[in-house]
């Protein structure tokens, strides 16, 4: 393997990566809050992408679309946790992890009434052939994805560190019990982690729209954004977002050397050999909480 393949199955893998941290970093951002294992994840980057199918076939310009795509999103989020989270709030995590499986086959199912099965089509965001970097190639809208995983984490830095809505949230994940005694509402911060959550998905199916844009793409997508996120501790931001990168280059020699066929079981794999290894995953602290 020559070097020029070499940077080009990493730069493959971190164009890859970056749609994977976004969709890890939701599970994680929920999880914080509500303890809850959200797998209507997939489907939140899902609706991102055909929404933004949509707001483009009505003629809206390239930043309303976005801005469209990711705030009705958002605001699905927020509407699924108050009718279906929010009143099983007392019951076993397993019983919300059932519940956030329920979702996710609802969701999937309405988009396909309202989509139907055909893969749809969204022109790219920039124009342009390949751009070459250190002998390998990445393709304009793959920046986009890279972009969208940077701005959002310097979003969320933004506005967990410099806001009052932001540092309530933290209190929130630090100690519920602390934080509704100084007079924050644990449901509205699950409902607000809610809304984060769906939003970040959403970037990152609006950000992928032109590759794929389809409304059963949210299963597959959800399962390697879970795997990123797992691997990342279900804690950590960084962690999330390293380990989507590792999920992504994985996948990318994965698919190289052995094929791609086998391009959905990989990340599986990968999530496996590294539980055996270190089951709190590789940023995770053993007897750890959430923070």
């Amino acid at each position: 393997m020559d070097s020029s393949s070499l940077m080009q199955y990493i730069l493959t893998g971190l164009a890859q990566g970056g749609l994977y941290a976004l969709i890890g970093l939701g599970f994680v951002l929920i999880y914080n809050v509500t303890g809850i294992i959200n797998f209507v994840q997939g489907e939140f980057v899902m609706l991102g992408a055909m929404l933004a199918v949509t707001y483009e076939r009505m003629g809206l310009p390239l930043p309303l679309v976005i801005v469209f795509a990711v705030v009705s999103v958002a605001l699905i989020g927020a509407g699924l946790e108050v009718i279906s989270i929010r009143p099983a709030r007392r019951a076993t995590p397993l019983t919300l992890i059932i519940i956030t499986i329920g979702l996710s086959m609802a969701v999937r199912g309405i988009a396909l009434l309202i989509w139907g099965t055909d893969p749809l089509v969204i022109p790219a965001f920039s124009g342009g052939g390949p751009i070459k970097i250190l002998g390998g190639a990445l393709m304009p809208q793959q920046f986009w994805i890279l972009g969208a995983t940077a701005v959002s984490v310097l979003g969320l830095y933004i506005f967990l560190d410099l806001t009052v809505m932001g540092k309530a949230f933290r209190a929130c994940v630090i100690n519920k019990m602390g934080a509704s005694l100084m007079g924050i509402s644990p449901r509205r911060m699950s409902t607000l982690a809610f809304a984060l959550g769906a939003a970040v998905g959403a970037l990152g199916g609006v950000v992928f729209a032109p590759t794929l844009a389809s409304y059963d793409m949210g299963m597959a997508l959800g399962v390697k954004g879970f795997v990123a996120a797992v691997l990342g501790g279900l804690t950590s931001v960084p962690g999330v977002i390293l380990s989507g990168f590792i999920v992504g280059i994985g996948e990318s020699f994965g698919t190289a050397f052995i094929s791609s066929g086998y391009k959905d079981a990989i990340s599986l794999f990968i999530l496996l050999l590294v539980l055996l290894v270190r089951p709190q995953g590789l940023f995770g602290i053993y007897g750890g909480k959430r923070v």
